[in-house]
């Protein structure tokens, strides 16, 4: 760590050339299938992490997953996930738009709904495992080591965004 882990997340490596075709070319078929596939990842997310479904209004008490997959919050929410790392993965050759795009998703978690940041880096871990399961032809264990480079990638502009904000210890929040 070499003592200064609080300051700064470490950044990742930018992707490859061919390691950005590799993230472009599979989400092409993730993202036929957005709405299904950001709801699975979400209901997932809050059956296993159930204190992220705090921030959630319509559905923090609600325990079936069925009766989750049926909230309109959840839905639209799944969507603005799922769009958010559509608007990454098309501009993965501009590294400026997924700055400001991730700094933007950062900010607003932060500052309007005081979401702790740890939560990016467990959604990260579920959405590599939701897409992994249910496009199997796909994600070859290559493929996934490239999307967790992405992933890795996503969470350190969001923790950027989080501490240009005051976000203090963003690397050590607990859950």
């Amino acid at each position: 760590c070499g003592g200064n882990c609080e300051d700064r997340p470490e950044r990742t490596e930018p992707l490859s050339d061919s390691e950005r075709e590799i993230i472009q070319d599979t989400w092409g078929h993730v993202y036929k299938n957005c709405e299904d596939v950001g709801v699975s990842v979400l209901i997932r997310f809050f059956v296993n992490f159930p204190s992220a479904k705090q921030y959630f209004s319509q559905f923090q008490d609600m325990e079936d997953p069925e009766e989750m997959e049926q909230s309109s919050q959840l839905r639209q929410h799944a969507c603005r996930v799922m769009n958010a790392i559509n608007t990454v993965v098309e501009n993965l050759n501009d590294p400026e738009k997924v700055s400001s795009v991730l700094a933007l998703v950062g900010k607003a978690h932060a500052i309007k709904h005081k979401v702790e940041p740890i939560y990016f880096k467990i959604l990260s871990g579920v959405i590599l495992e939701v897409l992994s399961e249910d496009f199997p032809d796909f994600f070859t264990a290559e493929v996934q080591l490239v999307w967790t480079k992405l992933m890795g990638a996503l969470y350190w502009h969001v923790t950027v965004a989080y501490t240009d904000v005051g976000w203090l210890q963003v690397s050590s929040s607990a859950v």
